[in-house]
């Protein structure tokens, strides 16, 4: 059975304008089945001549100047695409992260990504809790995620942390646990949360635990006992 592949990603922009403003640090997690494989894509992204809006600079802290020996998109685009091939796109408030990168894939001459592989854990968020708060900082609150070390945004940072929280809001780590015999597929919702898991069978049963000269001093307990002992309806002579 092929694994659900999934990639949690974040990106940092110079500004809040995907026509205008740039790409300038993406950051991506590989899930396999909800578990984190250690695969991890992350880049600076050199914004082209844009420069770092004061308000976006509060937020993520990254310099024009930081920026200046990093990679253009166009340099990095085919590598971020190996990344992510066969996997669903999954960030938190997506429209704003996929809105950069088609534009940003536009530029290059190169299709959107469809929708179809996006999913938007904001709006998982606001389904699972529509009370709120459905921040990152808010969810990693919820679900006690460690995230005192997020001083200022990070592309990687958040990735991480929203792959902390995707599976949680997807069921816990016992969600992904793959009990289940060779051959069989789990089968998932539309949010990635396992629907049906079938039941294991052992190909034999496990071997007696239950000695012999341990089943000799019970039958002697159930002797001492009498014929109205309970134990005879599950334990025949």
């Amino acid at each position: 059975m092929k694994a659900q592949r999934d990639i949690i990603f974040d990106t940092e922009t110079t500004g809040m304008d995907k026509h205008d403003d740039r790409v300038i640090e993406i950051g991506a997690v590989e899930l396999l089945d909800h578990f984190p494989t250690g695969r991890t894509f992350h880049v600076y992204i050199n914004a082209d001549g844009k420069t770092v809006h004061p308000e976006a600079l509060q937020v993520h802290g990254i310099t024009d100047e930081f920026l200046k020996d990093k990679p253009k998109f166009a340099d990095i685009a085919d590598e971020m695409l190996a990344f992510f091939e066969g996997a669903r796109w999954i960030a938190h408030n997506a429209s704003f992260d996929m809105g950069f990168i088609n534009v940003e894939l536009g530029r290059l001459g190169k299709g959107p990504i469809s929708d179809n592989l996006v999913v938007d854990t904001l709006a998982l968020a606001r389904r699972k809790h529509p009370m709120g708060p459905n921040s990152l900082d808010a969810l990693c609150k919820r679900y006690s995620i460690d995230n005192a070390h997020r001083t200022k945004h990070g592309a990687l940072l958040d990735a991480e942390l929203l792959a902390e929280v995707y599976i949680e809001m997807s069921g816990g780590r016992q969600a992904a646990f793959r009990l289940v015999n060779a051959g069989s597929a789990e089968e998932y919702d539309a949010d990635g949360n396992v629907r049906k898991l079938p039941p294991l069978v052992r190909p034999r049963p496990l071997a007696p635990r239950i000695h012999a000269h341990e089943q000799d001093a019970h039958a002697r307990m159930l002797d001492g006992i009498g014929e109205k002992a309970l134990w005879h309806s599950v334990w025949p002579k």
